[in-house]
């Protein structure tokens, strides 16, 4: 399978309710349809030096902001590709970068701290954030389960929702089952309008009807939020 690489794109947000999904998924039935990976569980490890400097950079909402997570779309063994996926935004638009690799050859370079073996331009850059904010350690494991849409019209446009949002602290594994503390309410789904330009009038018109209006949303900043809700005890504060 060949896969995108590079996405700038504006990444909009919007929190639903069941019947708000429903009334949605209907109106887009002649726009779009399920890609690839379809409806699929997403596994994503995100990596933060050991005082949380990049998600408490992000959660004070800066003009510029940068992430690393591992991810994968399914559970996975030692020999499946996974994706090492760098993601800034900027002035609201959305800059990702990946690699696909094996997921042992991924893992192994996280727990030694040796480069990951790729030499592309995208590599470089990785391996320059993981020196930048060194050491870097796995901090959340988020999963959630997504169904994914693309535009029918050969467009960026994309649709995803997203349930059934957890987290946890520990098992930092791909391999591993999905399970976790809830990040949303029952009933709700987080929706989120993917595209480098504007958006269809068909789906403005069904928003605007609905009064359905765009949110601040981060599955990483509301894990984090959550734990210090929870009483989670932060490590010493140390900047560079």
């Amino acid at each position: 399978m060949a896969y995108q690489m590079t996405f700038q794109r504006y990444e909009i947000k919007y929190l639903l309710t069941r019947q708000e999904k429903e009334r949605i998924l209907h109106v887009m039935e002649p726009y779009m349809r399920l890609d690839d990976y379809g409806r699929s569980t997403i596994r994503n490890i995100y990596y933060d030096t050991d005082n949380y400097r990049l998600i408490r950079h992000s959660l004070e909402k800066p003009a510029y902001k940068e992430k690393l997570r591992v991810r994968s779309y399914r559970q996975v063994s030692p020999e499946d590709p996974v994706f090492v996926e760098l993601k800034k935004k900027y002035d609201s638009v959305v800059y990702k970068r990946r690699l696909v690799l094996p997921e042992a050859e991924v893992m192994e370079s996280f727990r030694s701290g040796k480069p990951l073996p790729d030499h592309s331009q995208i590599g470089h850059e990785i391996e320059y954030f993981r020196n930048y904010y060194k050491p870097l350690q796995p901090t959340v494991f988020l999963s959630y389960e997504r169904e994914a849409y693309y535009a029918l019209d050969g467009g960026d446009f994309r649709v995803t929702f997203d349930e059934n949002i957890l987290y946890r602290q520990h098992d930092f594994s791909l391999g591993s089952g999905a399970y976790g503390e809830a990040l949303l309410g029952r009933g709700q789904t987080l929706m989120e309008i993917k595209t480098s330009g504007g958006i269809p009038l068909w789906m403005s018109h069904i928003l605007s009807k609905q009064r359905i209006f765009k949110t601040s949303f981060s599955k990483y900043g509301a894990a984090y939020q959550s734990m210090m809700a929870n009483g989670f005890q932060e490590r010493s504060v140390r900047y560079a």
